[in-house]
């Protein structure tokens, strides 16, 4: 009974999470290297380094700052518009950095 309940979970939480294609995301991360720097390392102390961050990380944080449960000025706005696949690919392709 333990075994299918972790079964179950383990399916259930890779439902939500869909992983990415980190080559697309990539190409849709040009905006994102203004603040992140162009490998997803940030050029200053303001802005987080995004590069080897955890994927699910990544997508829960975009998520949430698109869906306004998570609020910051600057990055509300930016992830205003990005759908699901977008926020996948970002996260894959940050998450591919080292």
């Amino acid at each position: 009974m333990r075994r299918s309940i972790a079964l179950i979970a383990l399916l259930a939480s890779t439902a939500v999470f869909a992983a990415g294609d980190p080559a697309a995301g990539k190409g849709k991360a040009t905006l994102c290297a203004s603040c992140h720097g162009a490998d997803g390392i940030s050029p200053n102390d303001l802005w987080p380094n995004l590069a080897g961050q955890k994927e699910a990380y990544l997508v829960k944080q975009m998520k949430a700052f698109r869906d306004g449960t998570r609020n910051d000025p600057m990055m509300a706005p930016m992830a205003k518009n990005l759908s699901d696949e977008d926020i996948a690919d970002l996260s894959a392709y940050y998450a591919s950095l080292k």
